[in-house]
């Protein structure tokens, strides 16, 4: 892997709610979104359950998709753990990017629960890396609707997963090398239920300000009338210095 430097930044934004219960989380080696569902005080505790659980990572350069995983355990056991009227039913949607090692090197995990998201912005084409988990995706998945319906889909908004309700989850975990150039994005539904992919694809890949370009998708969905909290962060992937810029860096009095 060359050598690499990461960059970050993260917004939210209230939109029409009462209050936000998003929650995110921007300390490498992890960068997440959360979006808590449940109640006021349900759903922030729950997105704040799955935050600081991911939190207990960031202990060295590096983690591992095993320890992402019993973090996300963690976090669906304490949520199921809440008790009070305020806080039944409480769940949360994860998504994220952290820097793993799994034996061979430092590279990312791309991991998510739920129906928040995550893309990469890599060689001029903006992907998304994460597949909802919504039964509007089961419906696309089938062949029932296309995906220009879905947007508008009466049903768009049940997940079929999410922690701390329904059956126990596990996240889908995808690994990709690490690249200078890529940009990456995680974020709530909040930012997608608003704003096209295309205009994300724009946002994204304008600017090398990482705390610019992830308060500018958050006016976008603001602009666009922000019907539910809508949460970014954004990593970029730079090219750090070389090992002969390191050494002379060293040596320099």
């Amino acid at each position: 892997m060359p050598p690499v430097e990461l960059t970050w930044g993260a917004a939210t934004a209230l939109g029409q709610r009462e209050d936000n219960q998003d929650r995110f989380l921007t300390q490498p080696p992890v960068f997440a979104v959360a979006d808590g569902m449940g109640g006021h005080a349900g759903g922030a505790a729950a997105a704040e359950a799955v935050v600081g659980a991911l939190a207990s990572l960031t202990d060295g350069e590096t983690t591992t998709v095993a320890r992402i995983r019993v973090a996300l355990q963690r976090a669906d056991g304490e949520i199921r753990a809440f008790s009070g009227p305020a806080t039944s039913g409480a769940g949360t949607t994860i998504a994220g990017v952290a820097v793993v090692d799994e034996g061979d090197g430092p590279q990312w995990a791309v991991f998510h629960v739920g129906d928040s998201r995550v893309y990469r912005w890599s060689d001029g084409r903006l992907q998304q890396l994460s597949t909802d988990h919504s039964v509007v995706q089961e419906l696309i998945d089938a062949g029932y609707i296309s995906d220009e319906s879905a947007a508008s889909h009466p049903q768009r908004h049940i997940i079929t997963r999410a922690l701390g309700v329904g059956a126990s989850s596990e996240p889908d975990v995808l690994l990709l090398p690490i690249t200078p150039g890529d940009r990456f994005l995680a974020c709530s539904d909040g930012l997608t239920g608003e704003v096209a992919d295309d205009r994300i694809a724009g946002l994204l890949s304008a600017g090398n300000d990482p705390g610019a370009v992830a308060s500018a998708l958050v006016a976008e969905a603001e602009a666009m009338g922000a019907r539910d909290n809508a949460t970014v962060t954004v990593v970029l992937v730079g090219r750090g210095p070389s090992q002969a810029e390191e050494r002379s860096a060293t040596a320099t009095p």
